[in-house]
């Protein structure tokens, strides 16, 4: 993948950056959605594709993206195919501040360094080519204002930004209440964008992520770590129920 293209996780967090105070807009929800637009990335340049509700490696050859490729390597070593809810909602220590990095080298962001509460060192960070984020913002206004269905690119990058809050950020006020109606639609432009901003979602909403399991038989108690009992023939198939040291900090 050449670097001339940035990837849909850079965007994301360039629209997510406050240029007034250097911070980033829902800053707990954005790092669900870096992980999500991780998966979107590999999906476009033709390293892993939808099954269903899972993710599906389809060529392990890198990318040259090194944060892409440990993504990458790491749905490798899984050997199956993963949920894409198990994996967004997974831990990914460090994510966000590796993408702020990896946006001061290439010159877009500069860190500011300052304190909280006057004691706490904290870094903030302020883009330094304000035309770029305004270039990502205004695909999105394009897309909003004419209805055309926009490029898979700039669809995954609105359901994301949907996903993670971003729309009353991008789309202030009641001015802006139509326009995030719109940026909310786009999702169904891009399944693959769709189906992780959905994740994305039902990770937030605490959707449980672990397989379902019958109940004990009416009358029972069930015993936790016990294996349930073979249904009974006579009463049929039982229903399915319905899961030290002081540091740095970055401000969000």
């Amino acid at each position: 993948m050449g670097r001339s293209r940035r990837t849909i996780p850079e965007e994301l967090l360039l629209l997510a950056l406050d240029p007034a105070t250097g911070t980033t807009a829902q800053p707990q929800s954005l790092d669900l959605g870096l992980a999500g637009a991780q998966l979107v990335e590999l999906a476009l340049a033709g390293r892993i594709a939808p099954d269903g509700d899972r993710i599906a490696v389809v060529s392990p050859r890198p990318t040259g993206d090194p944060t892409l490729d440990c993504a990458l390597e790491l749905l490798r070593r899984r050997g199956a195919p993963v949920r894409a809810v198990h994996w967004i909602g997974g831990p990914r220590l460090g994510l966000r501040q590796t993408y702020l990095s990896h946006l001061e080298r290439c010159g877009m962001v500069h860190a500011v360094a300052g304190q909280m509460c006057g004691v706490l060192p904290t870094t903030r960070y302020q883009a330094t080519e304000t035309a770029i984020s305004r270039e990502i913002k205004s695909r999105l206004d394009s897309a909003i204002r004419t209805g055309v269905p926009p490029d898979p690119r700039t669809a995954a990058l609105a359901a994301l930004a949907h996903a993670v809050g971003l729309g009353k950020h991008l789309y202030p006020g009641n001015e802006g209440r139509s326009s995030r109606s719109r940026l909310r639609d786009l999702i169904r432009h891009d399944p693959m964008g769709g189906l992780v901003a959905h994740a994305v979602m039902d990770v937030q909403n605490g959707v449980a992520a672990q397989p379902r399991r019958s109940p004990a038989p009416v009358g029972r108690q069930a015993v936790p770590g016990a294996r349930p009992p073979a249904p009974e023939p006579a009463r049929g198939v039982p229903m399915q129920p319905r899961r030290g040291s002081m540091a740095r900090v970055v401000a969000h």
